[in-house]
């Protein structure tokens, strides 16, 4: 970030737009956080409805119905979630013009790490060169991670000793279904996202947020874990693998998700019709579609990636962000971005986006 964009003790200069702040209901934060640069990776084999149809007792009609997924990727053998994370952690920091010399923590969020032991966040930071940051890994709250991550990032930067964190959504999926089993295998592809979190003039970056969780085993992984330790017999009943009761995700989501937007945008003090960009968790296309008339948004306010990328878990939030940032997003543009995971953890997050370039 240009520092001269910045007057005495962080304020705005000269030529920043002025924005009224957040209502204290919803933004306790000291030091304005944003997103400084995003950054991408998805693999390279893309897998169609097609395709999955030669394995599995399903259509094509089905899948599209059912879902709104087209097409998903697959990571490729030999490649693991953390090398996904570490190609969209550079792209982020290289949008950023950020070394990685400078990043003081990295923040992971996936369900499904490279192994249980050690810390992929780890990982991440050794390969990309941020060798003095402080790794944490946010391994459970599986599609909500993205939210999650993002505003710990946020509040780790009202730490003044903190001015840059790098946090990462990436999830194969593809490890994580059952080659077998439809209900899960056809929403799930592979993907990774980052975003480069650092400081923003005073009513700019993250206005508000909203967090809530209620309790539910209707998506879980039963085995490998404390209660059921990995045994030849989990094996065998293929107990390592996602299981998900859809309806329950349906009623849920399309209940939560609406709710949590709307607390969102009226703790940052704005009206829905006000915000731009709502970015949703790319679960299926219909409850996208479903949270869109519920809250009476036109389709062209709630960008979607889910046709040609599936669920991509945790990385889901970071690939509308990214693409809505690089292509659609304005200098003072308001953003909403929500998700919902296992567990069941939802959140929502206001962001009003700032870009240097694009100051008036």
């Amino acid at each position: 970030m240009n520092d001269n964009l910045f007057g005495p003790s962080g304020a705005p200069g000269t030529t920043a737009k002025e924005v009224a702040s957040p209502t204290a209901e919803g933004n306790g934060l000291a030091h304005p956080v944003g997103i400084l640069g995003t950054g991408l990776y998805v693999p390279r084999t893309v897998v169609t409805n097609e395709e999955l149809t030669r394995t599995l007792e399903t259509t094509d009609e089905w899948i599209s119905t059912r879902t709104g997924i087209r097409e998903r990727r697959f990571l490729e053998e030999g490649c693991a979630t953390s090398d996904m994370a570490i190609k969209a952690a550079r792209r982020a920091l290289d949008r950023a013009r950020v070394d990685p010399s400078d990043v003081d923590a990295v923040v992971t969020t996936t369900f499904t790490p490279d192994q249980p032991l050690p810390s992929m966040g780890m990982i991440i930071k050794e390969a990309i060169g941020a060798h003095r940051a402080m790794p944490l890994d946010l391994t459970q709250a599986a599609c909500s991670g993205g939210i999650y991550a993002l505003l710990t990032g946020a509040h780790l930067l009202q730490n003044t000793a903190f001015k840059h964190v790098l946090v990462i959504g990436a999830d194969a999926g593809s490890r994580g279904t059952d080659p077998r089993e439809r209900t899960t295998r056809v929403f799930l592809g592979d993907a990774a996202g980052a975003a480069l979190l650092g400081r923003t003039p005073v009513g700019f970056g993250l206005l508000s947020w909203d967090t809530g969780g209620e309790l539910s085993f209707e998506v879980e992984i039963t085995a490998g874990g404390s209660r059921l330790p990995t045994s030849p017999e989990t094996v065998e009943a293929r107990s390592h693998f996602l299981k998900m009761n859809g309806k329950a995700v349906w009623n849920i989501a399309t209940d939560k998700l609406p709710d949590s937007i709307r607390k969102t945008a009226r703790r940052a003090g704005v009206e829905l019709d006000d915000v731009q960009h709502v970015l949703l968790h790319q679960a299926n296309l219909n409850i996208i579609n479903e949270t869109a008339r519920e809250l009476s948004l036109p389709s062209h306010r709630v960008p979607t990636t889910v046709q040609r990328l599936g669920n991509t878990a945790a990385a889901s939030v970071f690939t509308v962000l990214h693409e809505t940032l690089e292509q659609r997003a304005r200098h003072g543009d308001l953003m909403i971005a929500a998700a919902i995971g296992a567990g069941f953890l939802w959140g929502s997050a206001c962001f009003r986006h700032f870009d240097p370039a694009g100051e008036v």
